[in-house]
């Protein structure tokens, strides 16, 4: 269990559950995907990531409000929305909502699994390749995966909250060093905040603002609020800073990646590999340009940007999950808090599950099927998650003066539209090859 919150909240928190969902929502393959963005098209694409960020304030801020203004998780909020489901025993009964999670957190694990692994073992690999410590990519993998269990399984939330923290410090002295560094072009930058659409940046557009911090891990933002003893509305005020300026840094780590694929790679012709590969040809760049330790610095920041995705999957989801599992076998409404400070046998569970079978992915190579696998099942939530919030937060479940309002509702709508059309551009990339 976690101590009980104070009775007076601070002012303000600078540093909470906020930095911890946006930096995990951060991975290398964002990161790619704004760099090229800005390879390609320059700084025309700058607005798209400051709509991206405020599109993700609002979902993690809805998150949030639903978990301190009815003190349900987000798991119980979705078992609590009417539809068809299934009798779980004991007269209880898993909706439509509940087993889509289920399923879906089963089978999307498995292969992020494999793909986390797989991004943060690149940098290690690169790091260490011609010295004692050389090892392939898939030790390298491996060797993190265990690495992330062995932290979330014996680590409560307050160390784990303090090495995310650490290494989004990483991040940000690594990204934005390296955009103050290939000097930017200010008007240029300030003109690109007006909304314009190059020819054939449609897609690139939609893929900047969803990639901004939005993964499966938005919708921990409550079970984390939890477990910092954040609860009631007297929090109201602090979450939402905690949230603002959690996701405002984010948003200047994806900026100062589009400053460097505008300023390093747009001139130069520069093309990068798809995925988190192309952060290695990047470095490549970097070390060709501006020396080696500069590339090692760059590799360090990759990896905190992949290892803090994937400490923040293996802790978040794992409680998310518990609390599915905890609900199936009869947990209580109110006992929803407790499971984000727990560490039972689901949660050890679900994180043995996204470590260990996932392994056998590793020695495929990844293949391009893997690859398609993973962009669409990583499409298919935020949808559902936007779209719930909406039927939440406009329900009785919350108080009439928390509910949304039209500013609210208006960009969860805009969110869950956007995350549908790229879910379809996923689907139809799985269905015709392309």
């Amino acid at each position: 269990m976690t101590d009980a919150p104070p009775a007076k909240p601070p002012r303000l928190s600078l540093i909470g559950p906020g930095i911890v969902v946006a930096a995990t929502g951060v991975g290398a393959g964002d990161l790619v995907a704004t760099l090229i963005a800005g390879s390609r098209f320059g700084y025309a694409l700058l607005w798209a990531a400051v709509i991206g960020t405020v599109l993700k304030i609002a979902l993690a801020e809805g998150v949030g409000r639903f978990w301190l203004a009815s003190g349900r998780t987000m798991f119980q909020g979705w078992a609590s929305l009417p539809g068809p489901g299934v009798g779980v025993g004991g007269g209880r009964r898993l909706n439509w909502a509940g087993i889509y999670f289920g399923v879906y957190a089963l089978i999307w694990g498995f292969v992020y699994g494999a793909a986390a692994m797989t991004a943060v073992g690149l940098p290690l690999a690169a790091l260490f390749d011609g010295t004692g410590l050389a090892l392939d990519l898939k030790t390298w993998g491996m060797i993190a995966g265990v690495a992330g269990l062995g932290f979330v399984w014996v680590g409560g939330y307050g160390l784990f909250e303090k090495v995310m923290t650490a290494l989004v410090g990483l991040m940000f002295v690594t990204v934005v060093g390296l955009a103050v560094l290939v000097a930017p072009d200010i008007p240029r930058l300030l003109i690109g905040m007006w909304p314009t659409l190059p020819e054939g940046a449609a897609f690139y557009t939609l893929g900047l603002i969803g990639g901004v911090g939005g993964t499966i891990t938005t919708a921990a933002y409550g079970y984390w609020l939890a477990a910092k003893g954040w609860r009631g509305e007297p929090w109201m005020r602090v979450m939402r800073w905690d949230n603002r300026i959690a996701y405002a840094v984010t948003g200047v780590f994806v900026i100062a990646m589009l400053i460097v694929g505008a300023e390093l790679l747009h001139a130069a012709g520069v093309a990068l590999s798809g995925g988190d590969r192309g952060l290695l040809d990047l470095g490549l760049v970097l070390e060709a340009r501006f020396g080696r330790p500069i590339a090692v610095l760059f590799l360090v920041g990759f990896w905190a940007t992949s290892f803090s995705s994937l400490l923040g999957v293996w802790q978040g989801v794992s409680t998310m999950f518990a609390d599915f599992v905890g609900f199936t076998r009869g947990r209580g409404e109110g006992e929803g808090g407790a499971v984000a400070a727990s560490k039972g046998w689901a949660f050890r569970g679900y994180a043995l599950w996204l470590t260990f079978p996932p392994m056998l992915l590793l020695f495929v190579d990844r293949p391009f099927g893997l690859i398609v696998a993973y962009g669409v099942l990583g499409s298919l939530f935020m949808p559902f998650l936007a779209g719930t919030l909406i039927w939440l937060l406009n329900s009785d479940r919350v108080p009439a003066e928390r509910r949304n309002g039209w500013v609210s509702n208006g960009l969860l709508a805009a969110a869950a539209l956007l995350f549908c059309v790229l879910a379809g551009r996923e689907l139809w990339s799985l269905a015709t090859g392309g």
